[in-house]
Formats: structure tokens, C-alpha cells, sequence
């Protein structure tokens, strides 16, 4: 894929306008999205010492390079995970991150995160989704927004694990999770052998959203398709590959969460210019924008649709109609998205975007 042609707006102006567009942000990571300063001070506070000891240089290194890999990627998540073991530094960080997307005018987010990855010092998984729900709520009142939660199974573990996971989200559905994930290394560990558990989030009425085409090929998309029923692709970025599935997946609206610089960061694209999110618009797709995670990818929502536009010829029109996309993704229930859809329309309207 050819780069577009350079855009008319400079970058300050385009960041300025994107920061005002009301956003949903569906795929961004609590165990990748701390502040630099909350990570030095937990990480302290823990009894560990951090890899850089000022959070502008611990910022820094933890921002993953381009050009790496998803394990190379996934190897930071070591660092925060470490700090994120107490029930307070979960309730902290989850505030936190409500608090910096609500600063950029998002106004619905679904933080997603593995409650089994924050029990190492003997907390419960159901007590760490306690903590999470208890910031975010928290969060939700005093900054003007709604964000909801969405437990994370693990490709690399056990099933049974998974099916706990499930559990513990099917458990909650009704007290702020609304989704069900598989992420974690896509190569040599097949979405298949996770069934059973996506069928206890499917029983349960949840949203099931898939890791799948970002370091496999377009079949992952597929598998994660039609083998465990996801309503939404994580990423999806090789989609290309399959036209026929293209078709399915643009025919059926199944949406595509993209992550427009962790996909540099992981290798699953080049740079930024040949990333497939101007074809999958032009397709057709039903897309959004996100961030993946803020602190490892280094980056903001407003920043991703900010590279939309500079990288890919996305106009403000297009930006919107993303925009509107992503609430229209959300897995919330259709009244209270259609009231949300309601306001958010009538706030695009009202923006003088660029041409």
C-alpha cells in the first residue's frame, strides 16, 4: 500500500481538533496504560527498584521501539505487573487512567485487563476486579464519563484458567464487566483450544472481543470468527490477507479494534504509511481507534487519530465517522449507547474540523 498524499492541517492543529472530538476508546490495557510517576512510586512502595529512577527517563524506556515483535513488546508488561499486586495500587491505577482519558474527551472506555495476573502476594482475582471496578467507578462520577471492564484470558495459559476467567466475568456482568478477551501471544496458541470458555462468556450474555491478526496471519481472524463467536477482532490487522473474509467481516459488521502505533511496535506493519486502516475504510469496515496501551505504546487516543489523518489522508469527516463507529462498537446496552450516540452526534456537529 502506497503512502496518501501529505495532509493540509499541520500536526499542532490537527492534535488540537482531535482532542476536542468525542472518542471511545475500546482496546486499551490497565497493565500497559500507568502513569510514569504512579509506576515509580508503586514500584518503590513494593520494595523494587525501578529501571529508571525520573519519570520522564522511566517514560522513555518504557515506550516500546518500532520494528519489534509481540513477545519483545509483551516483556514490559513484567515491570508494571510487579507494581499492580495490592488492591490499592489497582484502584489507583484505575482511576488514574478514567481521569487522563476523560483529559482528551473520551467519553466511553472499556478497560480490559487479567484479573489472574494480579494475584502473585495471595489477593484473589475477584478481589483485584473489586479494586479496578471500585477506581474506575469512582473515576466515572467525578470526571463526567462512562467506561466499563473486560476480563482478559491468556492464549499462553491453561484453558482452565480461561474458563475461570469467564467465570469470574460472567459473575460481574452486571456490576461493570461487560466483555470477555483472549490475548496474549497469538503463535502456537490457537484460539480453539479456549472454547469451552468462550462459550461460558456467550451463555452469559457478554461481549467477546479476540486478539487475532496481529502477530499471525489472517486465518487467527478467522478461527477467532467462527470457532469462538467474537463480535469484535482485536487489532485484525492482517485481514487483508483473506478477501473473502474481508467481505464477511465488512457484510456481518463486525468491528475491528485498531492500534495504529503498537502495530508498528510489534512488527505486525512496517510503518505507519502502508498500515491497512485507510483500505479497511474504504471497504467498508467498521473501525475504531485506540490506543492499546498508553504508557508502553507511548501514546494518547488523540495522538492515534491525530496519525490517522497525517499518515493515512483520514479527512476530519472520516476521523468523525470513526469516532461514531467506536460508540457504536461499544459493548453497552442499546438504550444507554443510543442516548450516548445521541449527545456525541450532536457535539460532532458542533466542531469545525478541517477539510
Amino acid at each position: 500500500m502506497c503512502r496518501q498524499s501529505p495532509p493540509v492541517a499541520d500536526d499542532a492543529e490537527i492534535l488540537e481538533r482531535v482532542r476536542e472530538l468525542p472518542k471511545a476508546e475500546l482496546h486499551v490495557h490497565l497493565d500497559g496504560s500507568l502513569r510514569p510517576a504512579t509506576l515509580l512510586e508503586l514500584t518503590r512502595e513494593a520494595g523494587g527498584i525501578p529501571p529508571r529512577d525520573d519519570p520522564k527517563d522511566l517514560r522513555q524506556y518504557m515506550k516500546a521501539p518500532p520494528a519489534g515483535d509481540l513477545i519483545e513488546y509483551l516483556e514490559r508488561f513484567e515491570i508494571t505487573l510487579a507494581a499492580m499486586q495490592t488492591g490499592e495500587a489497582l484502584d489507583r491505577i484505575a482511576y488514574e487512567l478514567v481521569e487522563d482519558l476523560a483529559g482528551e474527551n473520551v467519553r466511553y472506555a472499556e478497560v480490559r485487563y487479567s484479573p489472574i495476573l494480579h494475584t502473585r502476594l495471595g489477593q484473589s482475582a475477584r478481589a483485584s476486579l473489586d479494586a479496578v471496578l471500585c477506581g474506575i467507578q469512582r473515576g466515572t462520577r467525578e470526571f463526567g464519563m462512562r467506561a466499563k471492564v473486560i476480563l482478559c484470558a491468556l492464549r499462553h495459559l491453561s484453558p482452565d484458567v480461561s474458563v475461570e476467567v469467564a467465570r469470574l466475568a460472567a459473575a460481574y456482568r452486571d456490576r461493570g464487566v461487560v466483555g470477555f478477551d483472549l490475548a496474549g501471544p497469538e503463535r502456537g496458541h490457537p484460539v480453539e483450544q479456549h472454547r469451552s470458555a468462550f462459550a461460558l462468556a456467550h451463555e452469559a450474555n457478554l461481549g467477546v472481543t479476540i486478539h487475532a491478526g496481529e502477530a499471525e496471519g489472517v486465518e487467527s481472524i478467522g478461527h477467532a470468527i467462527h470457532i469462538c463467536g467474537a463480535h469484535r477482532i482485536g487489532h485484525g490487522t492482517r485481514l487483508f490477507e483473506d478477501q473473502e473474509l474481508l467481505e464477511y467481516v465488512r457484510d456481518f459488521r463486525v468491528p475491528l479494534e485498531v492500534c495504529l502505533l503498537s502495530n508498528v511496535q510489534t512488527g505486525a506493519v512496517r510503518d505507519l504509511g502502508r498500515h491497512p486502516l485507510r483500505q479497511y475504510f474504504d471497504s467498508g469496515l467498521v473501525l475504531s481507534l485506540n490506543t492499546d496501551n498508553r504508557l508502553i505504546s507511548g501514546t494518547t487516543l488523540s495522538e492515534e487519530y491525530r496519525r490517522a489523518h497525517s499518515h493515512l489522508a483520514l479527512t476530519w469527516a472520516d476521523l468523525s465517522r470513526i469516532a461514531l463507529m467506536s460508540f457504536e462498537s461499544a459493548f453497552l446496552a442499546w438504550p444507554e449507547k443510543e442516548e450516548l450516540l445521541e449527545s456525541v452526534r450532536m457535539e460532532i456537529e458542533e466542531l469545525r474540523g478541517w477539510t
